[in-house]
């Protein structure tokens, strides 16, 4: 069935039913076969049910009588051959040998509930759009939404979770006669664990998605969603807590890209744009739905797996010509921060080791296990970095590059000698890495940006390669600082995107200039040119741009707003000419660098990291992070701020803002800025004059201008 959707054309809808039930964790095992340029497998997905769930309403009974006939049927899955490799038997040894065997580890113990509490109403998408009559009278089952696109489900099946050996551990009352609900209860003790028994937990999560089926579920899937049902579970509680789908993926489905890379090899990796992830796996797409996951990636032996997880992941021989690759991830983010790239990539490694990087993988190997609470933070429960006092001190995260070996040479000259003075500068802005380890591949040439962060890895243009250092290290500076800003702390509404995009682009700016240990004079006449030459650019996209894409805040008041089941909708997610916007960008760094003017950036900036520490693994709002400022500041450098002449000003309208036509007045008195003017000036001029002969010696002229210019930017 197709769920109908009034939405404007270019708006992108959040189908899955958040506010009902949340995906803790996902187990992905997956094959990527090039040849066919499809991803198969399964996925298993285990259940909380939220705390805003309504078995029925009169507003969800009126619309379902207003629905087609047609729109309330199911199917039964069809019958379908499922590829079952060898591999796929019950044994942890095998596939998870990171883990303890199933059946090993401590006595269970009570965890915090993880839930989110989704606040706020109806904004474009009503629950009783998922309104399904099963034909028992007078009842309905409940129907679990999963954002989907792309895809090809082929059986979705209930897990038997309790077959697995030792999980007896995980039940309160043995006595239980409904199977049914003793696997419910087991699943809900699992992802209830506490934080320190995060290595026993992934264990449990492996061996239960290895479980047998325990019977097909009723399934339908229309253009953006999949919708699964059992029948006589009429309530989020009832649902089974842990499923399995069986599913492949299509060559031309949007969040995958197949291609070649530099050194023409076939390479795949995942873009997460503009449709995020449900094109790769079915998931829950709204931020509110923060997940943990692990997966296990099989390609042949030519290939290199890389993905979002903690551990640097070493390949495990399957058969001849196949490697088996596993990565696990224990803080919670949403679904769309899930990354793979699978491709003949080589590492590439400096000559020497330095000092700093010794230290750095020698602290990591140090504090994995070892957690030692400085403080309560306010996320849910999770193994923290920012409760490791040795993480804390870590400048320098372990850290690796892959390109295609035709990339070697650029990647050891530029690259690599940039890594670690550009993670040392971020942690001395922000403090604390809030992930162990980064991977840094230079993707293929049809990558449409200079870079986009994912946890643990960041994906690099080769075109950053070129230039000199200053391209790559400013645009690393950036990625790196979506650590932060993007992914430690998300937006609970993506319509905010300058929450990622502005603080990053602000940031790498400071980053860049302790990466090249500046002084502070040099440091300031590079980021005013920088602001000057941004004005320039957001002027040029404000005149050029529809106003409706300029406002920072397009809903306004009804930010963080969503329907009562917590599907919500991106206003202007769809649109292609947002692609090549930067109005994000741009205002909101011109909204970051005016506060820190305003305020001095000793205090603007001791706030920022005390901001980072209070919201680490939490979303976030506009207001949040501006409410928060506000209260932690002096009376005296308030002024006229507040957080709603803020929003007036700079989040919820389109053009200029009128502070930043003022303060760019005095930027352009920068004396990098007027040397750059008169050098433009210059030309220009040389450029007007008549030409009766060719000029010698233009080689030599812009070879002197070269030198010239780099010389002041200390190239």
């Amino acid at each position: 069935m197709d769920i109908k959707l009034e939405l404007p054309q270019d708006d992108l809808p959040l189908m899955a039913n958040t506010s009902h039930i949340l995906v803790k964790h996902y187990v992905l095992d997956l094959d990527v076969d090039f040849k066919s340029q499809i991803i198969e497998g399964t996925l298993v997905l285990f259940f909380q049910p939220g705390n805003r769930y309504r078995k029925k309403s009169s507003s969800t009974e009126e619309t379902c009588r207003s629905e087609s006939n047609e729109a309330c049927k199911f199917r039964m899955p069809e019958p379908c051959h499922v590829p079952v490799p060898n591999t796929r038997t019950f044994s942890s040894k095998m596939r998870y040998n990171d883990f303890a065997i199933c059946g090993k580890g401590e006595e269970k113990t009570s965890g915090k509930d993880g839930n989110h509490d989704n606040r706020g109403q109806a904004s474009g998408i009503s629950s009783s759009k998922y309104c399904c009559d099963t034909g028992i009278h007078g009842s309905e089952d409940f129907l679990l939404v999963l954002d989907c696109c792309d895809l090809s489900v082929l059986k979705v099946e209930e897990v038997d979770v309790a077959a697995v050996p030792g999980i007896e551990k995980f039940t309160r009352s043995p006595k239980l006669r409904v199977v049914s609900e003793l696997r419910n209860q087991i699943v809900h003790e699992l992802v209830t664990l506490p934080a320190d028994r995060w290595r026993e937990q992934l264990d449990y999560y492996a061996c239960c998605s290895q479980a047998p089926g325990c019977g097909e579920l009723l399934f339908d899937i229309d253009s953006w969603s999949l919708q699964i049902r059992k029948t006589g579970a009429q309530t989020a509680t009832d649902f089974p807590h842990a499923i399995r789908i069986w599913y492949r993926t299509k060559p031309q489905g949007r969040s995958v890209t197949w291609t070649s890379d530099q050194s023409g090899r076939p390479c795949v990796y995942t873009m997460g744009s503009p449709i995020n992830n449900r094109a790769l796996f079915p998931c829950q797409e709204p931020p509110v739905a923060m997940s943990t996951w692990q997966a296990t990636v099989r390609a042949a032996a030519s290939f290199v797996v890389l993905m979002s997880g903690e551990n640097s992941a070493k390949p495990t021989q399957l058969r001849e010509g196949s490697l088996s690759w596993h990565y696990y991830v224990t803080m919670p983010m949403p679904a769309s921060t899930f990354t793979i790239a699978v491709g003949s990539w080589t590492e590439m490694k400096p000559e020497t080791c330095s000092s700093n990087d010794l230290a750095a993988e020698i602290s990591f190997s140090t504090s994995e296990a070892d957690f030692r609470y400085a403080g309560i933070c306010g996320h849910v429960e999770y193994p923290c970095r920012f409760q490791d006092t040795s993480a804390t001190t870590q400048e320098v995260i372990p850290h690796r590059v892959f390109a295609p070996v035709c990339l070697k040479g650029a990647c050891q000259q530029t690259l690599l000698q940039l890594l670690s003075p550009c993670l040392s500068a971020a942690h001395s802005v922000l403090g604390t890495h809030p992930f162990p380890r980064l991977d840094v591949l230079i993707v293929p040439a049809n990558f449409p940006s200079l870079g986009m962060a994912s946890p643990h890895i960041v994906f690099l243009s080769q075109s950053t390669l070129t230039g000199g250092s200053h391209l790559c290290g400013i645009r690393l500076c950036h990625e790196i600082a979506h650590a932060w800003f993007g992914l430690a702390i998300g937006a609970r509404d993506w319509t905010e995107e300058w929450l990622s995009e502005g603080f990053a682009t602000h940031l790498e700016d400071v980053f860049w200039a302790k990466a090249q240990k500046l002084a502070p004079h040099e440091a300031q006449e590079q980021q005013e040119l920088r602001a000057c030459l941004r004005w320039r650019r957001l002027q040029d996209e404000l005149q050029n741009s529809p106003e409706e894409m300029q406002v920072l805040r397009p809903n306004k008041e009804k930010t963080g707003h969503m329907s009562d089941s917590g599907s919500s909708v991106i206003k202007h997610g769809l649109n292609s000419e947002k692609v090549f916007m930067q109005v994000h960008y741009l205002k909101g760094y011109f909204l970051l660098r005016f506060l820190a003017g305003r305020l001095g950036d000793n205090t603007y900036f001791s706030f920022l990291r005390k901001f980072v520490h209070t919201c680490h693994g939490q979303l976030i709002l506009s207001q949040d992070f501006l409410q928060m400022l506000l209260e932690n500041i002096p009376e005296e450098k308030r002024l006229d701020l507040s957080v709603e002449s803020i929003s007036r000003d700079w989040l919820e309208s389109s053009g200029l803002p009128q502070p930043l036509q003022t303060d760019l007045q005095a930027g352009a008195e920068c004396r990098l800025v007027r040397q750059v003017d008169a050098e433009v000036a210059k030309w220009n001029q040389l450029n007007r004059r008549p030409r009766k002969r060719k000029r010698r010696g233009t080689e030599e002229v812009f070879e002197k201008v070269r030198r010239q210019w780099h010389s002041k930017w200390k190239m």
